[in-house]
């Protein structure tokens, strides 16, 4: 693909209003180092990646904010976003923060106070259709740092790097093409000079084949790999699509950034469901079609599936698996294991892989689901044929909704308590197979769905559980009317912080699970929150706004849907 390097102003606007003091660090920016990002865990001020480090704990070891003062939080400053969908993911580094704005704006602020020192924004394309509307306004959950640069997935298909110091572009890569649907919807990881990222928008009649995982040198944009994430012909799981021609085989989207084990130079990441979602319509018949709804494990530096594990074969109503995949060294059983785990997917389940083999270890339920069973000895999943679609029109109950249960909101890790938090929701739906026009550039979803409310639910539909990773046990199940929204994060101040879609930024007892703190915000709680430390000073920072959560609000409809002003709130305790 073609690498350009771009100085002027052909096709971003990069506007430096900084101020003195702001612009005097930049000046003395200190590249990013593989070593910094791999020992990231030890910096606890700078919050240098999406989810803070290589394994995606959202983790801080922070605790000037705590169990006793949290109550105690104000508001210390706040900036105005872009509008459209609200997925932002804010990084920071030496009080600086860059952020990510819907509409591919990223603008360098100051961590402290939200002075804009730069900002970069890119002109795109003009499109038409709702389908590339949406893909348009959905905002990355993050950007990428690594040496001097920031680095840039763009809904145009495009890959950017950025001077770190000025905004100037330093290369870009085109990726793919935009118009056939292509879209990036999930920021890169940077690991040892290699920009990861994952390509999404694969539910497009321009897209046959499925998504891909694709590398570039991070100093010149060069395309190192691409790997497919639906089995080509010849290829190993070719046959679960049960001859099914390429051009037919649509989806396996990336829509999350990949986790990283430097030791293994494996990356982690999981894959999107088939499209169309019923299998009556996309003519796969009983197959598994590879590698949708999977883990797969990566060789960084050739992009090599090293291993891979299904947990949803044969899927018929869009409860994809591609969310976070965390890394946690844990005793389990008496043994010392390596792994990686989470609520891949919108069934809620969570998963328990070894992550230099694949072997399955454990599989925790949490919300209520009805779509397949899991052997607890063998990891072998099977599908309620029961709810498989026979023919166009026929309306099944299925729990989860398509948008989850677990939705693509992260959860969290703390290795004081052990615990993995997860941001849930109880929801089923009455889902039909409709027909669908294969017109260039439409989406060919074909199921129509119903939002209602779970069994035994008692109208509660948001909730967060914390699971203990060594033993799978639950340890705590905060649930409310009010869907939950945002990610989580969690701090050594024993704090698990996160918002829901009625407005309410939170904070839990992490051993408990009781509600701390809260306060109503501007708009509900969509994006990743948060916490780093300039000065000295501990601050916590969350981005509010529109974004696909507020989709739950169908359930509960005395909470008035106050989407659409985005903005990122910052908190800190008071200085006397």
């Amino acid at each position: 693909m073609k690498t350009l390097r771009k100085l002027g102003l052909l096709t971003v606007l990069v506007v430096l209003v900084a101020s003195v003091a702001a612009s005097a660090q930049l000046k003395s920016y200190r590249p990013i180092t593989d070593e910094m990002l791999i020992n990231a865990h030890k910096d606890p001020d700078n919050w240098l990646m999406w989810r803070r480090t290589y394994d995606l704990w959202g983790y801080s070891p922070l605790d000037q904010i705590n169990k006793e003062n949290v109550h105690k939080l104000q508001l210390v400053w706040g900036i105005a976003m872009n509008p459209g969908l609200q997925e932002a993911a804010p990084l920071v580094y030496d009080g600086i923060m860059f952020l990510h704005h819907q509409g591919n704006r990223v603008q360098a602020l100051d961590a402290t106070t939200g002075d804009v020192i730069w900002e970069y924004n890119r002109v795109l394309p003009e499109v038409t259709g709702a389908y590339h509307t949406n893909q348009y306004q959905r905002t990355k959950n993050s950007i990428a740092l690594y040496g001097d640069k920031v680095y840039l997935a763009t809904s145009d298909a495009h890959v950017v790097a950025l001077d770190a110091r000025t905004g100037q572009v330093v290369w870009e890569t085109q990726v793919d093409d935009w118009s056939k649907g292509y879209s990036y919807t999930a920021g890169p990881v940077v690991a040892k000079g290699i920009v990861v990222t994952g390509m999404s928008g694969c539910s497009m009649t321009g897209t046959p084949g499925g998504c891909y995982v694709v590398a570039h040198d991070a100093e010149t944009g060069e395309e190192l790999w691409r790997t497919y994430t639906i089995a080509q012909p010849g290829q190993p799981g070719d046959e679960t699509w049960n001859g099914l021609p390429i051009e037919s085989r649509w989806g396996a989207s990336l829509w999350g950034t990949p986790s990283y084990d430097p030791e293994l130079d494996l990356l982690f990441i999981g894959t999107a469901m088939p499209i169309p979602y019923p299998e009556v319509v996309r003519g796969s018949g009983d197959g598994a079609a590879l590698y949708t709804n999977s883990t797969l494990a990566l060789d960084l530096y050739t992009g090599e599936i090293k291993w891979y594990f299904q947990h949803l074969p044969r899927d018929n109503w869009d409860l994809d698996h591609p969310f976070e995949r965390i890394l946690v060294d844990a005793v389990i059983d008496g043994k010392e294991r390596k792994l990686v785990f989470g609520a891949f997917g919108k069934t809620g389940i969570v998963w328990f892989l070894d992550r230099e083999t694949g072997e399955f270890i454990r599989a925790v339920e949490t919300v209520y689901q009805n779509v397949q069973t899991v052997d607890p000895v063998t990891g072998a999943v099977t599908v309620n044929t029961d709810l498989v679609f026979d023919k166009m029109g026929e309306t099944k109950f299925v729990c989860p909704h398509l948008s989850g249960g677990k939705l693509y909101n992260s959860g969290a890790y703390n290795p004081l308590t052990n615990a993995y938090y997860v941001p849930l929701n109880n929801t089923c739906m009455e889902a039909t197979p409709r027909e669908v026009e294969f017109r260039p550039g439409e989406s060919v979803a074909g199921l129509a769905s119903r939002m209602v409310h779970a069994p035994n639910s008692g109208g509660l539909v948001g909730r967060v559980d914390a699971i203990n990773v060594s033993t799978g046990e639950h340890m705590w199940s905060h649930q409310q009317r009010a869907p939950w929204g945002g990610s989580l994060i969690t701090t050594a101040g024993g704090l698990v912080f996160g918002g829901d879609a009625n407005r309410r930024f939170k904070a839990f007892d992490a051993e408990t699970g009781k509600v701390l703190w809260e306060l109503p915000l501007t708009a509900p709680v969509t994006g990743w929150p948060i916490t780093y430390a300039v000065n000295g000073r501990q601050y916590v920072a969350v981005p509010v706004g529109g974004g696909t959560m507020t989709n739950f609000l169908s359930l509960t409809p005395e909470i008035p849907n106050t989407s659409g002003s985005n903005v990122l709130l910052v908190f800190a305790l008071p200085e006397d």
